[in-house]
């Protein structure tokens, strides 16, 4: 650690180990510890706090010397260990984490975490840090040190005044005040409606640190005024740490996920300031300066920062291979996190902080280098990121053809012939316009049109197939999370955002399609039995289907479907519904590899009984049924039979995986699919044609 001007005091790295066991704590299972996430505001205290005692020492420097001394001592103290812990954990991800929705935001945070600026990313991409894709994330941790690296760049403008005598400390004391004031009052306004923003950001968190600062600052006055804190009386210091304490321990044990750092980090960082100021006096009733000075807490507290740094690599990796919910795989994950963090600060921290060749390098030359190697890990970094698909242990990667369903462009028979794409965007809607070119054959039918949420994105590879073979534009229009028709108001037009989307859709959808055109509606319309992360109770899932709550819905839904495809079906355009295909109880690419076959994601299995599938898609169906029955050209296509073939289905054929995860096709699944679909939209043409030569005669 940083040594204040005032010696080394010990308590401090006690503080700090109570800090990171919180957040380990927590981490590891959140029903331990449940306000353990406030360890971070515990941090950021001490860090403002002590930085301040580190910078205290200089009277009238200049400006450049001042700025050298404390960016040297900053990259010295954080970038060895961050950039050795980024690098190593990019590996491990390359080898064990397959791409997929819970991981495509990692790596795009792990880059920006060697500039400090992740918990941007973080809140641009995940938002909520509670949410299930931070929590499967390696380098969700380095939010909060983007955050104090972020305060680095405008700590020593603010304190730079401090140097120069009374005025000067007056003046910097009134600039963290007034930044303190302006930060709690901003926290306060923005927690309600934006507790992601309020969560990530340093202009919600500039508080904490201040309040360290600024303590460090009063004390440093009455010390200068002959008021030595060391030297007062016990029976006071020992009640004041005693209800610093306790308000740190309560506050460690209650603070509710988003409601941080306002109101619920109020009670630790009060604690903290009251740790930190009484435990200055010696006199402290000894138990209580046992309990933060003791070896164990004094060890624990130096490698504060590697524990930090490693300790969600390892968890997260864990979760994504063998698991962490048995108590043997914890102890295992806790010993590889001291292992690694005792390697790091021997090995990475001490040597770069204390070395000698560093120490008395220029400092300005520490800085200009560090920035240097900061920028070339980084590159290493991006190139690991590149290289996933060679590095990669998981069959996932290695296959990844018949995994994900983006699908090729060609065909090999015709290689000329291709499945051009190019994005639009209409009314804030993305439309993606496949167009074959080269195929030297006239298209044999009108257009397809596609609307649909992630599902329909999962269609890709058979849809670019129907491009190639029938020689047709194909427009489809997707929004991750926004179903369109999908019998479930409550994921469609009742959502403010997807109601726009499906309006915006449907609009250009009439504006450019023909008679004879054909929209195609995929969703989800049935319940989950497990998402990437999770599994579902089979009773919600049956409630989700047959429950009072879904029959309404369904019956609404019904009637506003049936409104709004009326112009389409009245305007000559075909409408094609997908009958629900199986859905699993795993995601099949958590269960691939032989590393996470054990996992408990698993443990559900990866087979379905096809009339417990059927059971739940005979509502769906019959609601098919009423919406044909109201409307002319709606018809059904059904991949179930070709997806389960016999009484049990499988999420793989003969070894090829037909669902990349719980409910989403793989990219051998959408091949398998293609016949079907192709013959499927053949029928309707040959229908369409046979409609209009009875009208012709």
């Amino acid at each position: 650690m940083d040594e204040p001007r005032h010696g080394y005091f010990p308590y401090i790295d006690g503080m700090r180990a109570l800090a990171v066991l919180s957040v380990i704590a927590y981490h590891m299972d959140s029903s331990w510890l449940p306000g353990g996430f406030t360890g971070v505001d515990v941090f950021f205290v001490i860090s403002g706090f002590v930085v301040s005692a580190s910078m205290a020492r200089f009277d009238h420097p200049r400006l450049l010397d001042y700025l050298g001394h404390f960016y040297s001592r900053r990259i010295r103290r954080i970038a060895p260990a961050l950039m050795v812990c980024l690098l190593a954990t990019s590996v491990a991800s390359a080898l064990f984490i397959p791409q997929a929705w819970l991981s495509d935001t990692s790596n795009a945070v792990g880059r920006w975490a060697f500039l400090g600026l992740s918990n941007f990313v973080l809140l641009r991409t995940d938002g909520d840090y509670f949410s299930p894709k931070v929590e499967f994330n390696p380098y969700t941790h380095t939010w909060s040190l983007g955050v104090e690296e972020q305060f680095y760049l405008l700590f020593p403008l603010l304190f730079f005044a401090w140097a120069f005598g009374r005025r000067g400390r007056a003046a910097s004391m009134a600039l963290f005040g007034a930044g303190l004031l302006a930060s709690l009052a901003y926290v306060f306004w923005v927690s309600k409606d934006q507790p992601a923003l309020a969560f990530y950001m340093l202009t919600t968190r500039f508080w904490e640190l201040a309040a360290g600062v600024l303590l460090f600052q009063i004390l440093a006055g009455l010390r200068s005024r002959g008021n030595d804190i060391a030297q007062a009386s016990a029976w006071p210091a020992t009640i004041g740490t005693t209800l610093s304490l306790a308000a740190l321990v309560y506050g460690l044990a209650t603070a509710r996920a988003g409601h941080a750092p306002y109101p619920d980090a109020l009670l630790p960082v009060a604690g903290a300031l009251g740790l930190l100021g009484f435990l200055q006096v010696a006199a402290v009733a000894r138990p209580l300066r046992w309990l933060f000075e003791n070896r164990t807490a004094l060890y624990i507290g130096r490698i504060s920062y590697s524990l930090y740094l490693w300790h969600w690599p390892v968890f997260v990796l864990m979760r994504w291979t063998v698991g962490l919910e048995s108590a043997a795989l914890r102890v295992i994950a806790l010993m590889l996190t001291f292992a690694l963090a005792a390697l790091s600060y021997r090995f990475v921290e001490t040597p770069f902080r204390r070395a000698a060749v560093v120490r008395n390098a220029p400092r300005l030359a520490v800085v200009g280098i560090g920035v240097v190697v900061i920028v070339v890990c980084m590159t290493g970094y991006r190139k690991i990121g590149r290289m996933q698909p060679e590095l990669s242990l998981s069959v996932v990667a290695r296959q990844a053809e018949d995994w994900y369903p983006q699908g090729r462009e060609t065909r090999p028979e015709l290689p000329d012939c291709a499945a051009v794409g190019h994005v639009e965007t209409v009314a804030n809607v993305e439309l993606r316009v496949l167009s074959p070119t080269s195929c030297k054959q006239p298209s044999q039918a009108g257009r397809l049109f596609v609307i649909g949420d992630s599902h329909a994105s999962a269609y890709a590879g058979m849809l670019k197939q129907v491009a190639l073979r029938t020689q047709r534009d194909i427009y489809i229009y997707t929004r991750a999370g926004c179903s369109f028709a999908s019998l479930q108001p409550w994921r469609d037009y009742q959502v403010p955002h997807c109601q726009e989307f499906g309006a915006s859709a449907l609009a250009d959808v009439k504006a450019r399609a023909r008679p004879g055109d054909v929209i195609f509606l995929p969703a989800l319309r049935l319940p989950r039995f497990a998402d990437q992360w999770i599994s579902f109770k089979p009773e919600e899932v049956r409630d989700a289907v047959f429950g009072e709550t879904a029959v309404v819905g369904r019956q609404e839904s019904e009637r506003v479907i049936g409104e709004t495809l009326r112009p389409l079906a009245e305007q000559g355009i075909r409408v094609v519904f997908e009958a629900p295909k199986p859905l699993f109880r795993s995601p099949p690419y958590r269960c691939a590899d032989w590393f996470s076959q054990s996992n408990p994601a698993c443990r559900d299995g990866l087979t379905m009984e096809r009339s417990e599938i059927e059971a739940l898609r005979a509502p769906v169906l019959a609601s098919y049924g009423r919406i044909a029955a109201q409307l002319g050209g709606v018809s059904v296509w059904d991949p179930l039979p070709v997806l389960c073939p016999g009484k049990v289905c499988h999420v793989s054929d003969h070894g090829r995986p037909l669902f990349f995860d719980g409910d989403h096709l793989s990219g051998h699944g959408n091949q398998v699919l293609v016949p079907s679909f192709l013959a499927y939209l053949g029928s309707l043409d040959h229908a369409g044609a046979s409609s209009a030569a009875r009208a012709a005669q």
